[in-house]
């Protein structure tokens, strides 16, 4: 192997040198592009999130003007929507019920009686008992909300809700005559909510009960109207955590 010069030594250094110092600035250059990519995708996913947060807002303000819609025509049951949404998420936390605190389960709870848009004033003001006739036609105000809300896609979990609010553990229910397991959990613990909302507020032909008595009430229904597990959930929430929620919207 010949032996290089001085010359060819230095010229070699001098080379490796220059390709030490590209290669040196294709990594800084590919850094740099890596940290805009980096930028650019934490502004993009910020956009994103802003913009998620907007549409979550849109969805829930149509949600309420629907609810609203329902209750407007029901002077006695004023904010009964807001309030059983309120009961009914404390129940779903308390039962530890998956999703107990997103929108999807606060819009089933708000849209519950959006079927009652269809039902004939007559029937729903009548201050007697309804006929036959007329309890066939009232019960059939799920299928109604269901078919309302079926379709829209941030409402998919809503429907179960909607229809199935009205159904009974012991499967004495409507409108489907569901049982147990079957009905949606959602639904089982909104059917709790409902019916101590109803007992706790003043109606035209009752007073309202006071809580306690609400809550022994809705407990002898265990395993025939509600789920057993569901008022076990119900029973450890304080009684005066569930009066501040009812006192707070009026």
């Amino acid at each position: 192997m010949p032996v290089r010069s001085e010359t060819e030594l230095i010229d070699e250094i001098e080379r490796l040198r220059a390709e030490l110092a590209r290669r040196e600035q294709e990594a800084a250059d590919k850094e740099r592009q890596l940290e805009r990519y980096a930028a650019d995708l934490r502004e993009t996913f910020k956009q994103e999130r802003v913009r998620s947060q907007e549409l979550q807002r849109s969805y829930m303000a149509t949600v309420r003007a629907l609810s609203n819609a329902v209750e407007a025509r029901d002077a006695y049951t004023g904010k009964h929507a807001e309030r059983v949404t309120a009961y009914g998420i404390e129940i779903a936390r308390a039962v530890g019920l998956k999703g107990a605190d997103s929108p999807d389960i606060e819009f089933g709870f708000l849209l519950h009686d959006i079927g009652k848009v269809a039902i004939p004033d007559a029937i729903l003001y009548k201050p007697g008992s309804l006929t036959g006739e007329e309890r066939a036609l009232m019960a059939q105000h799920p299928v109604i909300g269901a078919q309302i809300v079926r379709g829209i896609d941030f409402l998919d979990e809503a429907v179960r809700v909607v229809r199935s609010h009205h159904e009974r553990w012991d499967g004495r229910g409507y409108p489907d005559g569901l049982a147990g397991e079957e009905i949606p959990m959602a639904a089982r613990v909104f059917s709790v909510a409902d019916v101590l909302d109803a007992l706790t507020t003043d109606r035209p032909y009752r007073p309202a009960s006071p809580f306690e008595v609400a809550r022994r009430m809705i407990e002898t229904a265990s395993g025939t109207q509600f789920d057993p597990r569901v008022i076990e959930a119900f029973t450890s929430i304080p009684d005066r955590r569930l009066e501040q929620i009812g006192s707070s919207i009026r």
